[in-house]
């Protein structure tokens, strides 16, 4: 058989059992050799992991040192029966969950087996196909939880980054794409620092998605919204008694990425707590004796001055240093006037879109204004401008651009706009003039300024203004006795 026909061989199989299947990690605990085999011979061509043990101490050992999904769990062994080992790893922590195969079972069993946690039966003898039907639906309703959870946690913290992207074309947020491009294959903690409002979270899901995670989970915590009584537990875990555990967000991030903002919000006990797990890459839920090994990437940011607090004995210095591997400052809005435009139009389109109201126009006027103001809000500042604008019809009557640029400077920063949104076209074409100038709604470029040929009018005009405006123009130079226009000739200023 072909390398081809058993790739494709092997994802129909996948595709037959589910998608939950293949990621997960399974352990079998059976003291009979036979039984190991062959389900392992089963569930490896589906699984991404598959241990064995052969007695209930050996398992306990490999718990010790791996997380797994799903135990296969025999209930008759020598020496300890399956449910007294599920209850003693209950109470150390066990974070798994539990199919149970049997060839002896009864009404009283299956009832000590659900008290105890156990997810499943699968009474012997079984066919493959049955073992895999089960670890499938087993697996399906976990995940599914994970994901409930994940999203209850998303919409509870009210994340708008979660459907944005990184955008812009201005040199400072290039040089942020370059750098998240560098780091995109490595498992190397970032540090994104920046005033509020700058885009530090979609910065950090623009790199997951770009990294190998990007299938595995993104899971974002703002620290400064939970209380700090109770983040310990949303982050590290709970277990009390032999039942009952909370898995913390840093489990459910599991091969993922977790994006902890407002980092400096933390306490110092947090703070320890979390140096350990960056260095162990390990954590200890409360109440359990037993560490979950992790395979977890860091995400951080803050718009806090870090080094100052160290300086001040409110945060860990060896903390800091753990986190600040690598640091990208995220670039204030009005650093990066030239970005506007391309902002304000998607904003524009975004918000009309899902309103279902009509688009404002962004014409000189509105340009001028959002050109002149500093943004001390920066990109969630314009986002929630436009969403109001569009809401109420009309641009608010008070939104003057009362920044710091003014007069010439204000028109000289929109100039800058304009040329950075027709060189922007002009890639996007190719360098195709004519084709620049029909997506612009201007006439062929006639000024050339900065590299590239000015439309005699800006960005915006309508064809009917443009058009009066060339006739008097035209009209002008036949009383002087000037040469016919060429689209190639200098305008007069």
């Amino acid at each position: 058989m072909s390398q081809v026909n058993r790739d494709t061989e092997a994802m129909s199989k996948h595709d037959a059992y589910g998608e939950s299947l293949s990621h997960a990690s399974v352990l079998i605990v059976d003291d009979e050799p036979g039984m190991r085999n062959f389900l392992s011979k089963t569930l490896e061509p589906h699984c991404k992991r598959v241990a064995q043990a052969a007695c209930p101490k050996d398992a306990a050992i490999i718990l010790d040192t791996a997380h797994f999904d799903l135990i296969i769990l025999d209930n008759i062994m020598p020496g300890c029966t399956g449910l007294e080992w599920l209850s003693q790893q209950r109470k150390v922590g066990l974070y798994a969950d539990i199919i149970m195969i049997t060839a002896y079972a009864d009404l009283e069993t299956a009832i000590t087996a659900l008290r105890s946690g156990v997810t499943d039966f699968v009474l012997k003898p079984f066919r493959a196909n049955q073992i895999l039907t089960a670890a499938a639906r087993v697996l399906d309703r976990k995940f599914l939880q994970r994901d409930n959870y994940l999203l209850r946690h998303a919409l509870s913290v009210e994340s708008e980054a979660a459907r944005g992207r990184l955008l812009g074309a201005s040199a400072s947020i290039q040089s942020v794409r370059t750098m998240l491009t560098k780091l995109a294959p490595l498992p190397t903690p970032v540090l994104f620092t920046g005033q509020s409002g700058t885009g530090k979270e979609i910065a950090a899901r623009t790199l997951h998605g770009m990294s190998n995670r990007a299938s595995k989970p993104f899971v974002a915590v703002n620290c400064a919204a939970i209380a700090p009584d109770r983040i310990a537990q949303e982050l590290f875990g709970v277990v009390d008694g032999d039942t009952s555990r909370h898995d913390g967000l840093l489990l459910h991030a599991n091969d993922g990425t977790l994006f902890l903002d407002e980092v400096a919000q933390l306490s110092e006990s947090v703070q320890a707590t979390l140096l350990r797990v960056l260095e162990d890459h390990r954590i200890r839920p409360s109440g359990a004796e037993r560490e979950i090994p992790l395979t977890l990437r860091f995400l951080f940011a803050t718009n806090a001055d870090l080094p100052a607090a160290v300086a001040a004995g409110k945060f860990r210095a060896d903390l800091f240093h753990r986190m600040n591997v690598v640091a990208i400052e995220m670039p204030p809005l009005r650093d990066r006037t030239e970005d506007v435009v391309e902002l304000a139009t998607l904003f524009m389109d975004h918000f009309s879109r899902i309103l279902g109201l009509p688009a404002l126009d962004l014409n000189d006027a509105v340009l001028l204004k959002l050109s002149r103001y500093d943004w001390p809000g920066n990109v969630r500042e314009l986002r929630n401008l436009i969403e109001r604008s569009v809401i109420l019809g009309h641009f608010p009557d008070d939104f003057a651009g009362t920044g710091q640029r003014s007069g010439v400077e204000a028109i000289e920063t929109l100039e800058l706009v304009e040329q950075r949104h027709i060189v922007n076209v002009l890639d996007s074409c190719n360098g195709n003039r004519a084709e620049a100038a029909r997506r612009l709604r201007v006439p062929r470029f006639a000024e050339r300024r900065h590299g590239v040929r000015k439309p005699p009018l800006r960005v915006g005009r309508s064809r009917e203004r443009s058009h009066r405006l060339r006739t008097r123009r035209r009209a002008g130079r036949s009383q002087q006795g000037s040469r016919t226009w060429h689209p190639h000739h200098r305008h007069p200023r």
